[in-house]
């Protein structure tokens, strides 16, 4: 059964302060790939059903796993109208809108809509480098042109901007932001977020970087955004489940595959090492493809079969 509590899919965009909380591992899902500018519309089939399957809260598309930036807007949308049908509301869909341009992600954000995807999730326009009263107002001039429950997303390591707390504490007068995704890996910042919790009790606080996931609970994360669950969903709801229920023991088994399954991050010298990864281990589970978008390469037989030992030392193959 998904983690999630309070979600109504159908009356998102009508009661949009209210219609979602989100609970649990939403997986920022991979977008599998056939060729260039091709969705691999059964990969993706195949991907969705052993995620919701694995027992996840929602699922997050068009996020930085979903290499988003990389894909034109034929595609990203063709990814929101095929992942909202193959998902029939057994989960929460949750697309991200970012662009460089304003109009872009509106547009994005109206076809997901219209899709019947549930949220939106908006990180802080990337490439030119905006300031923290420009960053306030944009989000103040974007949430009443985007019908659906908005999520903000922080990701400084690759938009080189914060959200930072103050800038949160004002946008957190605007009832249509449902909450915060955190990937910094800055914990001392996500307290801070999940502090924020004192003036949106109703905000969903979520997690990025899985190996964080303890300490995240423990800080009063509702759950987390975690690229491993594309792989091993089921692992991470359990330490999910174990580390919301005090199961000590159940959480330290499922700690001990999520710690050797990082090891696959390190596979590689380019950045992109973590989306073709990730793409590597989904395709010798025999889920998808795993061809990443331009400009980055698949990953070499030799890489390959580092990241086959590592699914062999978890139990995957």
């Amino acid at each position: 059964m998904a983690n999630v509590l309070n979600s109504d899919s159908a009356n998102a965009s009508e009661t949009p302060a209210k219609s979602l909380r989100l609970k649990g591992i939403v997986p920022p899902l991979v977008t599998p790939l056939r060729a260039r500018d091709a969705l691999d519309h059964d990969g993706l089939q195949r991907l969705l059903d052993h995620v919701i399957e694995g027992g996840v809260g929602g699922v997050f598309i068009l996020g930085t796993t979903g290499e988003a930036p990389s894909l034109g807007y034929r595609l990203r949308r063709e990814m929101i109208t095929e992942s909202v049908r193959i998902v029939a509301g057994r989960v929460p869909v949750l697309v991200g809108v970012t662009d460089t341009a304003f109009v872009e992600s509106v547009a994005l954000a109206e076809h997901a809509a219209e899709c019947g995807a549930d949220a939106a999730v908006l990180t802080t326009p990337y490439y030119f480098p905006v300031g923290q009263t420009e960053l306030t107002r944009y989000v103040q001039n974007i949430v009443p042109q985007i019908p659906l429950p908005l999520m903000l997303y922080n990701m400084p390591g690759l938009t080189k901007v914060w959200f930072e707390i103050e800038t949160l504490r004002v946008l957190a007068e605007l009832p249509s932001i449902i909450g915060v995704k955190d990937s910094s890996g800055d914990l001392d910042y996500f307290q801070r977020v999940c502090d924020l919790k004192s003036v949106r009790p109703d905000w969903s606080i979520l997690i990025g970087p899985e190996a964080k996931l303890p300490e995240a609970i423990a800080m009063g994360a509702d759950g987390g955004v975690n690229g491993g669950a594309n792989v091993m969903p089921q692992v991470f709801v359990d330490c999910y489940q174990a580390l919301v229920g005090g199961d000590r023991q159940a959480v330290e088994s499922a700690m001990t595959k999520i710690n050797a399954f990082q090891d696959i991050y390190e596979i590689g010298k380019y950045a992109s090492r973590h989306i073709k990864a990730t793409k590597s281990a989904l395709s010798l589970i025999e889920i998808c493809d795993d061809l990443p978008a331009d400009p980055f390469n698949r990953f070499l037989e030799p890489e390959r079969q580092r990241v086959r030992a590592i699914l062999q030392q978890v139990g995957l193959v």
